[in-house]
């Protein structure tokens, strides 16, 4: 079996991806930062800020990864005349930055995996334009612009893929989905007539993790009901 690193592991996405390696087997080291996860049988939890310097906190981990899925992220809808340089410098640090110092700090342990692999998380707002999506746009772009990058870098060692998600029901879109009628209002914009749940997101990232998708990298995975492609 496997060891997978999940940042972001306490909520949302990261969670359900959590519970489904350690369904098939794998063990799992999940960050948390302000919603503490419960240590159990082949899952670790670790405390950590990817925004902060936090010298040390790699050592929780195994000397040997199979794995990386990096799941924080933000969604914060405005027009862009309403959107301050600190909140694109903000989520710069927290969706791209992050996920570099993370993937620097720990590529020599992807290294000795026999069957390495990188999941990043972009959005199909980056590829199909919305308005009031300028903020998260700009960020998922890079980290597609990071994705198909590393992938040419690091192949064919260490596979590198991302998932575009449309609007998913999870805590971090809760905002968005807090009334029956926004909630029967996104499910009607996506050509499948429901909205997105963490399992579908987190079976895909699953997926891309394992060896069952050994011949697939530099992609970006649209798991988004059609949304990007159906008209």
């Amino acid at each position: 079996m496997a060891n997978y690193f999940i940042v972001g592991g306490s909520t949302g996405i990261g969670l359900a991806l959590s519970h489904i390696l350690l369904a098939q087997g794998h063990s799992v080291w999940a960050s948390y930062h302000k919603n503490p996860i419960e240590a159990q049988p082949a899952l670790t939890p670790i405390d950590f800020n990817v925004l902060e310097q936090q010298p040390g906190w790699e050592t929780i981990l195994p000397d040997m990864l199979d794995g990386i899925a990096y799941c924080p992220g933000s969604i914060k809808l405005l027009p862009f005349g309403r959107i301050q340089s600190a909140d694109f410098i903000h989520d710069y640090e927290l969706q791209v930055l992050g996920a570099v110092r993370v993937l620097q700090t720990l590529f020599p342990r992807l290294k000795k995996s026999a069957h390495p692999a990188v999941v990043l998380f972009s959005t199909v707002a980056a590829q199909t334009g919305m308005p009031f999506h300028s903020l998260v746009a700009t960020h998922k772009g890079a980290v597609e612009g990071l994705t198909r990058a590393l992938a040419a870098e690091w192949a064919p060692a260490i596979r590198v893929n991302a998932i575009a998600p449309s609007l998913t029901d999870t805590p971090l879109a809760a905002s968005l989905l807090n009334t029956p009628e926004k909630q029967t209002a996104a499910a009607q914009r996506h050509p499948m007539k429901r909205i997105a749940t963490a399992n579908d997101m987190a079976r895909s990232a699953a997926f891309l993790l394992t060896p069952d998708s050994s011949f697939i990298t530099g992609q970006i995975l649209p798991v988004d009901g059609g949304m990007s492609s159906i008209r």
